[in-house]
Formats: C-alpha cells, structure tokens, sequence
C-alpha cells in the first residue's frame, strides 16, 4: 500500500464524468431542478426526460450527476421504495449557500466560487461523515504529483502507480478510465488548441469550462510530446478569504491543537498549497492581512517557522470568514442553518444510516450504465 493520503482521501472512482468536463450553468442548473422536487430529494438524473429539463444530452446527464456529487453539492441514498433503482439526490447545504435562489453566487460569476468549488472537489469534507473526494486522478496530479511538468502519458502512469499502490485490486480500473481521466482533467483546467474530434465535446470544453480562469494548467507543444504544466505563481484572482477558508478547513482534520504551521498548509498532500499550487511566501502574502483582521487568528514566527494560531473550531472560524466575504449570506433572514437543512432534507441524514444494497442491484445497475454507452 501506499504511503500516501490518496486512499483515505478519495474513493475510487473513475471516468464517471463520461469525459465532460463541467460547464457554464450546468451546477446552477441541476441545483434549481434538484430543489424543485421538494424535501424528499429528487430523481432527476434516473428519467427519460432529463436532458430536456437540463437542456444536454443524455450522457451530458449522467457527467452533470457525477460533478454534483464530487462538488459535493448533492449527495445520494436509495430510493424509499426498494423496487425503483433509482437513487434519489438530496442538495447538501452548501450547495443551497452558493447555489440558491439567496447563495452567494449562483452563476458563478465570482472567480473565487471557483476556486472554491475547486478546493471542493479535490478535498475531503472534515468529520467522520465527510464525503471525500471523487477524483483520484485529479488528487494524484494536484497534491501528489513530484513534478510540475508531465505529458498525459506520464499523468497516466502516475496516477496507475499510485492507484495500484493505494486501492484493491478489484478497486482498480481499466487503464482505459485513467486515461479519460487525464483528458478530461485537462480540458477542465487548460486551454487545448488541439481539438480531439474522437473525444466527445471536446471543442465544447474549450469553450465552456469555467475553470480554464483559474490558470492552473498550461499545454506547451502539440501531439504525443505535449507538455502539461502545472502553473507555480501568485494567484491574483484567489480572494484571500476563499484561501484562508480552506487553510482553516485542513486544519480541522490535521491542526496539532490549535495551530498549522504555514509549511505544513503549502506542502502537504491535500493542503491548500497543493490544491491552488501556491509555494509558503505566497500563501502568507495572501492571508496574512486578513488574518490581522480577525480576534481569532494569528500568524506567529519562530525560529522562522510561521504558525497560523486560531481560537475557536477551525470550521466554525473558516465559514465565518467565507461567509462574510460573500455578504453573509446566513444572516439573511429564514436563511437555513445546516442542522435545519438536513431536517428538511432527511436523505442527507438517511445516507449515514442506509442499508447498502446488495451487490447484486449495484451490480445490475452498473451493467445497465455500460449497455447505455455502447
């Protein structure tokens, strides 16, 4: 096994984006449709007329329930009725506090949602009953990956060594599925001027996927010898609030006490500095003046080592912090709190307590979504 934090982090989950990476609209989309359905959750993704009500096509469908899931704005338990197949998608409420009709930003018009949504979908929620995340590729590339620049070649074997070392055998895919990974986590992030006509919206992606702003991912060259890079700079369009969010959030599962050392946040696997590739003297120079800002933060030198001290949950201070930056969107009033959103929402509580199906459902189920692509 593993030396890594890749197995305890993500689950092994694979190609189940169906090469799409996630567009403009698309989370907003799902989440209004989502909540139309009421406090019982929804079965949108499971009916015929899903790509009329999202506007895509069908396996655009089945790509905007798994970006739902690994942005952790839904999660899923099984149908009530244990002859329909179908899960049933309950928003969680952080979904609802970004994506709502009152979030804080619905369309995602703010670079910083991305970068959250970003930090999102490469971490693990803290507690017991944290999803984690859904995309190992993308957790090998970003925080485990020893160089910066690599062709898709070199990504694919990576993340095969790191998965074969960290999973099951029966938990490994076919390479096949890496290798949509790779290209999909490029088309996410970087701006491809070659455009493969065997890979289904591949143009589309260019075009549409929010997160080529964030600048993380450049390609240099052109065919099989093309260089991906992983961009290393100070990140002008990362809000310092969004940052110090996440650094407090890592915390919550790997702070000694009530203090992080800097390096620990820049370096580590699954730290922020690995997420948003930022080296120490950036990330200080991000946080440090909001962190004078706040009673409950300090950033102390010694021996120069520098320190973020905190007093209080480091949850609690980190979406305090979040929240304000966007307006406090929680002091609105009758704005939900997360206790009350799971009371309205029971499926969200019903997934820590669901009896799993059997393996034969989960298998027929599988077996139905394979059918459907061939």
């Amino acid at each position: 096994m593993s030396d890594s934090r890749l197995a305890d982090a993500a689950e092994p989950k694979f190609a189940r984006h169906e090469t799409f990476a996630p567009r403009f609209g698309w989370l907003h989309k799902a989440h209004s449709e989502i909540m139309k359905d009421g406090d019982s959750g929804s079965d949108l993704f499971h009916r015929d007329t899903a790509p009329v009500t999202l506007g895509v096509g069908k396996n655009m469908v089945h790509s905007i329930r798994f970006w739902t899931q690994a942005f952790k704005l839904t999660r899923e338990h099984p149908h009530p009725d244990p002859s329909n197949r179908a899960y049933i998608a309950s928003p969680t409420w952080r979904a609802e506090w970004l994506l709502g009709e009152r979030g804080a930003d619905p369309y995602l018009e703010d670079s910083g949602s991305l970068w959250l949504l970003h930090w999102w979908l490469l971490s693990r929620e803290p507690g017991p009953d944290g999803a984690k995340c859904l995309v190992p590729s993308w957790y090998v590339m970003f925080h485990l990956a020893p160089f910066s620049k690599v062709t898709a070649a070199e990504m694919i074997t990576l993340i095969t060594r790191h998965v074969n070392e960290s999973y099951p055998t029966a938990s490994v895919p076919a390479a096949e599925s890496i290798k949509r990974d790779v290209d999909c986590l490029t088309k996410m992030y970087a701006m491809d001027l070659e455009v493969h006509t065997n890979s289904p919206g591949s143009f589309e992606d260019q075009l549409m996927s929010p997160f080529r702003e964030l600048g993380l991912l450049e390609g240099q060259g052109r065919g099989k010898d093309r260089i991906w890079r992983f961009t290393n700079r100070p990140r002008g369009n990362l809000p310092p609030a969004v940052l110090l969010y996440a650094c407090l959030e890592y915390a919550v599962e790997f702070a000694s006490g009530q203090s992080i050392s800097v390096a620990r946040l820049a370096n580590e696997p699954g730290a922020p500095g690995r997420a948003f590739r930022m080296r120490e003297p950036e990330l200080i120079a991000v946080i440090e003046d909001l962190v004078a800002e706040h009673e409950s933060l300090q950033i102390t030198d010694s021996l120069g080592q520098r320190t973020l001290e905190f007093a209080g949950h480091p949850q609690a201070l980190a979406w305090n912090i979040l929240d304000q930056h966007y307006g406090n969107i929680r002091a609105q009033d009758g704005f939900p709190t997360p206790e009350q959103w799971e009371q309205r929402f029971p499926g969200l509580l019903g997934i820590r307590t669901h009896p799993k199906r059997n393996q034969q459902a989960e298998q027929t189920e599988t077996m139905e979504l394979i059918e459907e692509k061939a």
